[in-house]
């Protein structure tokens, strides 16, 4: 016996496959670089309409997939990762529509299609992400149940849209409240069992390096890097430092933090009276560097406090975190500094930056042993003679040369480095304190929120009888830079379209903390706490299975009762026959399974001659609604829907008695 030939598709249904394809791609586009999504999404469309109606080449068709592979490969630098990976399920995705020519590759394309908003979520976990995943699996399952009607000849084949979605949505009904015990009740780990590639291009975020220009693509984005709620008392905008990593290697061009830096344990700090408790929610960076209002006390649990009391993840930051801080600015910072870091701190390299250090020796000759004078001689040189701009050449060897006595005009990298060189070569210990600076308040709420374009660099100088302190020479000459608003920053801004822009900003950032709290941040530590407000303080993990278990078997009966609530027969005249047929079942007047309605009243009519005849005119009125057409008359379809409806409902068959 032959097998049948595939099943042809349909313009109708290769239409609803294709739809439920883009769909399923669109939120994964969002998060790929944009020049990438456009190229995929434009060569996709010309590639589907191009086999349209005659399937492309299967030469042309390795050709491009080789394109793609290879563009894909390019674009990310040949480094593999959760993006690179992405990127080129987004390729082969967009390539696949070529080869739908029969509903078998058009279900072999929505299977694939669906793993596209499974693969957005390893990028993104915002609520858009989900709303769009949510959407292109419904329409999905829609073109699913379009291709199986085709295929099996079903007569709702020309189901309309509306009633296509409503069946799926009851679908997705069904299975929610198993969906929603199993997020909030089954037992979750601390950490996961299993780990996922890291991204191949990193996230805009603080690193252990600062090089030249390195920043530049974060003070144009003004994502949130970290969001920060305090409890009691709030720095002023101008303590605002948020510290990071911190550099002491220099080697002519780029500075880093050492390694052994990070080994070491925090350098005693005498904290003042002032002291910051706060939350702090940091976006994911793929890094594992922190930052903390400064200076941090004491390091939270899964984190460590270096020597330059810089807090590091005990893994890279892959999704949103949350860690309760509390600093204080210290009074006195390591006011012993000990040879060895001091070298550290007085390091040069040879060869680099002349004219620099000959300024610096100057200086100590006219200071003599007063460092303070130093420090205030080069803040005023900066606040007179310099400017702030992001438009700046490209370093040379001498950069630190080039910036003091040619260019006079940098950002918050070129200040901070160039001001650590001269302190150095004037003999005064000096480091690079990197990190964010400012923020601004949510009028949504009662957090504040620090930017990516907040990112920024200063000094730090040991002074005899002082220890360490904080010297920003950037907020000498630019001070706007530190303490502006987004406000302020934005196009337009003062305008109707400036604050209004702004307002949109906040809106937007106050409904993604939201979903943070409410979703990303539903860790094991918050689930242990679940039923706190009904005076549970803890859940241990056999309550948790336990109240999983009871809570699934409730959900599992919501899902049985709605399950037969979805099969009930959705029209009201057959609904109400049967409901007449039941009662006759009751007075012994069953009608059998194979019997038709016209015979079953006749055979009721010549048992009990009495009450035969009501039914018999029932019947035939049912029959003519059912299989025969409507004649126009004057009264309209529902008219008689109804009038049916209700004589049906109304019919009682009677007793042996002669009482229905």
């Amino acid at each position: 016996m032959s097998a049948l030939p595939p099943q042809t598709l349909d313009d109708v249904s290769r239409r609803w496959a294709l739809g439920a394809a883009a769909l399923c791609l669109l939120p994964l586009l969002l998060q790929l670089p944009g020049w990438l999504a456009m190229v995929i999404a434009v060569g996709g469309i010309a590639l589907t309409a191009a086999g349209w109606r005659r399937q492309l080449p299967l030469a042309l068709r390795v050709a491009t997939t080789l394109a793609v592979v290879g563009m894909v490969l390019a674009a990310y630098h040949f480094r593999f990762g959760r993006d690179t990976g992405c990127a080129l399920l987004a390729g082969m995705l967009a390539l696949k529509p070529t080869e739908t020519a029969h509903a078998r590759d058009a279900r072999s394309l929505i299977g694939f299609s669906l793993f596209a908003p499974f693969a957005t979520f390893l990028l993104d976990e915002g609520p858009v992400s989900l709303l769009l995943g949510l959407v292109a699996a419904l329409v999905g399952l829609a073109a699913l149940q379009r291709i199986a009607e085709l295929e099996s000849g079903d007569s709702r084949f020309a189901l309309p849209i509306s009633a296509r979605l409503r069946s799926v949505g009851h679908l997705a009904l069904v299975g929610l409240p198993i969906a929603l015990v199993a997020f909030w009740l089954f037992p979750r780990l601390g950490t996961p069992l299993w780990g996922i590639p890291q991204r191949a291009m990193g996230s805009s975020g603080l690193s252990d390096t600062m090089e030249p220009g390195q920043w530049l693509d974060m003070f144009v984005n003004d994502d949130p890097a970290l969001r920060v709620r305090f409890f009691g008392a709030v720095p002023r905008q101008d303590q605002m430092y948020w510290r990071g990593p911190v550099m002491w290697d220099f080697d002519g061009q780029a500075w880093r933090q050492p390694a052994w830096a990070q080994a070491l344990p925090p350098a005693p700090s005498q904290p003042s009276s002032t002291r910051w408790d706060y939350e702090l929610e940091f976006e994911p960076t793929e890094r594992m560097q922190l930052v903390a209002l400064d200076i941090p006390m004491q390091a939270p649990a899964l984190a460590r406090l270096g020597l330059d009391h810089n807090l590091q993840a005990a893994a890279p930051l892959t999704s949103v975190t949350r860690w309760r801080l509390a600093s204080s600015p210290p009074a006195r910072y390591q006011a012993d500094l000990p040879d060895r870091f001091r070298d550290a701190a007085l390091a040069l390299p040879d060869g680099f930056n002349p004219r620099t250090l000959a300024l610096a020796r100057e200086w100590r000759r006219d200071a003599g042993a007063d460092d303070t004078a130093i420090v205030d001689r080069a803040l005023a040189w900066v606040r007179r003679d310099f400017a702030y701009t992001l438009d700046t050449p490209p370093w040379g060897r001498n950069a630190v040369d080039e910036f003091l006595f040619d260019t006079r005009a940098g950002f918050c990298q070129h200040f901070s480095a160039s001001f650590v060189v001269l302190m150095r070569g004037a003999g005064i210990p000096a480091r690079v304190v990197t990190g964010y600076a400012g923020g601004y308040k949510n009028v949504f709420s009662d957090y504040w929120i620090v930017r990516r374009s907040d990112a920024h660099a200063w000094a730090e100088v040991w002074l005899q009888g002082r220890g360490w302190v904080r010297v920003d020479p950037t907020a000498a000459v630019a001070p706007e830079r530190i303490y502006d608003t987004l406000a302020d920053r934005m196009p337009g801004a003062g305008g109707l379209f400036g604050a209004l822009g702004s307002q949109a900003w906040n809106l937007r950032d106050w409904m993604r903390r939201g979903w943070n709290n409410l979703a990303l941040g539903f860790d094991a530590q918050r689930q242990s706490q679940l039923f706190k407000p009904l005076g549970v303080d803890r859940l241990r993990s056999r309550d948790l299975i336990i109240l999983f278990g009871l809570f699934t078997v409730l959900a599992i009966t919501w899902m049985a009762w709605l399950s037969a609530r979805g099969q009930r027969e959705p029209d009201p005249v057959i609904r109400a026959w049967h409901r007449l047929q039941r009662r006759y079942r009751r007075h012994g007047l069953a009608c059998a399974p194979h019997e038709p309605a016209g015979q079953w009243a006749e055979r009721v009519r010549l048992e009990h001659p009495d009450q035969g005849a009501a039914l018999a005119q029932l019947s035939d009125r049912f029959v003519a609604w059912r299989y025969a057409p409507l004649k126009p008359g004057p009264r309209s379809v529902d008219q008689v829907r109804r009038e049916l409806v209700r004589d049906l409902r109304r019919h009682r068959p009677l007793s042996p008695g002669g009482r229905p």
